[in-house]
């Protein structure tokens, strides 16, 4: 199936949104949930497996689409977007948490790549959301993202999402980088990717960092993210209260209201001494 070319800008500064423009007859893909805004004449439909063979391919193609999607931990069904008007319409796509937005042109890159599962955000239609399994059982069991990858394949632009400051690196051959394993966004097939062990038991312990790196060999191209959602969200759960109700903050009448003071509660004591 043939690509769609289409016209985009990527606005704001730390949570971005991508703004695509759609010709009559062009058509983009989404992810569920990642539709910000659409112009009129744009019609939306919900499709079974990825979208990449929409209005093409037999009931087996479409069950294998959705499976692929449903083996990365990804909804079974995904959006297309058409411009059925007769002019040029836009919509756009917001990224999920803060970070940046990262245009890939498949064809700039080889006609694949291979990206951390929920990390794809929308696509030009024709563009395969497949999976890469890992060759070696190493990055399965100790790998932090598992042992499946997404990967996008064909010759147009898709959009990937990723967490805080993203760093490009290009990696010649036989050049080694050791990365956290949660900071690894994407990388192009060439890039060998391995889980190396390092450092001791009381590193993890005590010194907050895991026992094992993600080990990526060149050549190739890779994108690393300053700030994984997983490393986000586990300090969000670490700050907030653990046992119910609202945590107050900030001196002693929030220690007071908590209970937390003497055992008892200082403000309810004072409380109860003034009916006496």
């Amino acid at each position: 199936m043939a690509m769609d070319v289409v016209d985009y800008e990527i606005k704001g500064s730390e949570m971005q949104f991508v703004e695509v423009e759609l010709d009559p007859g062009e058509a983009a893909v989404g992810e569920a949930g990642s539709l910000f805004f659409m112009e009129a004449g744009i019609t939306m439909d919900t499709v079974f497996g990825d979208g990449s063979a929409s209005g093409g391919g037999g009931l087996f193609d479409k069950l294998f689409s959705a499976g692929k999607r449903l083996v990365t931990g990804e909804s079974l069904f995904t959006t297309v977007y058409v411009n059925q008007g007769a002019r040029k319409a836009r919509l756009a796509f917001a990224a999920p948490y803060p970070g940046k937005i990262l245009p890939m042109d498949l064809r700039q890159l080889g006609g694949a790549l291979i990206c951390q599962k929920s990390s794809f955000l929308c696509a030009a239609r024709g563009v395969a959301l497949g999976i890469a399994f890992q060759r070696k059982l190493g990055v399965g069991f100790f790998g932090g993202e598992g042992f499946v990858m997404q990967k996008l394949e064909g010759d147009g632009l898709a959009f990937v999402h990723a967490g805080g400051t993203i760093l490009r690196r290009e990696l010649q051959a036989g050049e080694t980088l050791l990365v956290d394993t949660g900071c690894v966004v994407a990388y192009t097939p060439t890039v060998d990717f391995d889980i190396q062990y390092v450092g001791q038991v009381k590193t993890a312990l005590f010194g907050g960092e895991g026992l094992f790196l993600a080990r990526l060999t060149g050549p190739g191209t890779l994108w690393l993210q300053s700030l994984p959602f997983s490393r986000l969200a586990s300090r969000v759960f670490a700050a907030a209260p653990q046992q119910g109700g609202h945590k107050e903050e900030g001196g002693l009448l929030g220690v007071a209201a908590g209970g937390g003071l003497l055992g008892g509660g200082l403000l309810s004591g004072l409380m109860s001494g003034d009916d006496e």
